[in-house]
């Protein structure tokens, strides 16, 4: 009987499992988790569980009976070791080996450290795993503390929203002129800015994080000469994919795991899905790494279709939402192609209610709705058909966004 291999505990892993007892699989199926969990998605780390108001059943997408239930071994609390390719063997850290005859790996990504002085003192935090949220949640929850955030990427931005509406006072530190200019451009990152000055945040950009002060535990941090009192650090600096298991079993490594649209690495019966995957994205015909949520479930149910034999593609437009203070937000686009396309906006941008279009001169390559809300289908239909269409008609309000997508 074939025994399939899932090394990882987030939502790929869990997916991926998902999807291989739906198709029928009735082999023997292993997830190593090196958390002590089962797998469990991300985005209510930062947002809906860490204020209190959603519970683990927001977070853990099923209880440890399930896997019983579904004949799936869960090995929760173990990591993998060393992969051996062509033995088709995995080494755990307790000693064990696990024979294969396919195998996934969706190992995720790690926050990134601050190397500067203090970044290893207590007080000192990151937000990634779900005792990582459990651990910050006791610190922010009863309010009135003072959190100072490195960083003003997604992490960074929805830890500040939620941090505030708990009753703490949030200081935002950014070495670029505007939060998020990454990930949606300066003029985008302008409306969140905006949004959290609104809402108490003291957000200060263009700015050079110096260190972190304090002797047993950090009391601030250094930041062009001055010192923001602090009694909690969190760094949001972004995360690296969890390559070293790959790269250690001699699979290529560049920017993650590169894969084909199936999701297949370049070593036999060995397959990369999630935020480790630098996937081939058939549509516009170049590799793409995606940390979000959608991602990482879409690829699980793809790379188990394609353990199974069963032809699959990772062909989907990448998909990213958000919730802060009183603003909801989607975006779905392609983020090469959007680096070097104009935004066009339909709607009040000063409200925060507005759908904004990266629009390369012919085409839409991104959208993003803002507090405007069952418009997801047309948007990425005008994404997916690469639909002629001129700004003009973009900004029209008169002009439905089911009509610009039908032509």
């Amino acid at each position: 009987m074939a025994h399939f291999v899932i090394v990882g505990g987030g939502l790929a892993a869990g997916k991926a499992v998902e999807r291989l007892r739906k198709e029928g699989f009735d082999g023997d199926v292993t997830v190593v988790a090196a958390e002590h969990h089962p797998p469990y998605q991300r985005p209510p780390l930062s947002k809906g569980y860490l204020e209190g108001k959603e519970g683990l059943d927001a977070v853990i997408l099923h209880p440890s009976e399930w896997y019983g239930e579904h004949g799936v071994q869960l090995r929760s609390g173990v990591a993998a070791t060393a992969l051996d390719p062509a033995a088709h063997r995995l080494s755990l850290d307790d000693g064990s080996v696990l024979g294969y005859d396919k195998l996934l790996l969706a190992t995720g990504s790690a926050p990134r450290r601050l190397t500067l002085e203090g970044a290893d003192l207590p007080g000192v935090r990151v937000l990634r795993t779900l005792d990582d949220s459990n651990a910050l949640a006791a610190e922010l929850r009863d309010g009135g503390r003072r959190i100072v955030l490195i960083g003003s990427g997604w992490i960074g931005m929805e830890v500040a929203a939620t941090a505030k509406t708990l009753g703490n006072d949030v200081t935002v530190l950014e070495r670029d002129s505007v939060p998020l200019a990454a990930a949606v451009g300066a003029e985008m990152g302008a409306v969140f800015r905006d949004l959290h000055l609104a809402n108490g945040v003291d957000l200060r950009a263009s700015v050079d994080v110096q260190g972190i002060t304090g002797s047993d535990r950090a009391d601030g941090v250094r930041v062009d000469g001055e010192i923001v009192p602090a009694d909690l650090v969190l760094v949001g600096i972004g995360a690296t994919p969890n390559t070293a298991l790959a790269e250690e079993a001699g699979i290529t490594v560049r920017n993650g795991i590169p894969t084909d649209s199936a999701l297949r690495t370049d070593a036999p019966d060995v397959l990369a899905a999630g935020d480790v995957a630098n996937a081939y994205h058939p549509v516009i015909q170049r590799h793409l790494r995606s940390e979000h949520w959608d991602n990482a479930q879409k690829a699980g149910a793809v790379a188990a279709k394609s353990m199974l034999g069963i032809r699959a593609s990772h062909d989907s437009i990448p998909y990213f939402y958000t919730d802060q203070f009183d603003l909801g937000m989607e975006l779905s686009g392609y983020a090469p192609l959007m680096a070097d396309a104009r935004i066009v906006t339909r709607g009040d941008v000063a409200r925060r209610e507005f759908i904004a279009f990266w629009h390369d001169g012919a085409r839409v390559v991104g959208a993003m709705n803002v507090n405007v809300w069952d418009v997801q289908g047309a948007l990425k239909k005008l994404i997916r058909d690469a639909t002629r269409v001129t700004a003009d008609d973009l900004r029209d309000e008169s002009v439905a966004l089911e009509q610009l997508a039908a032509s």
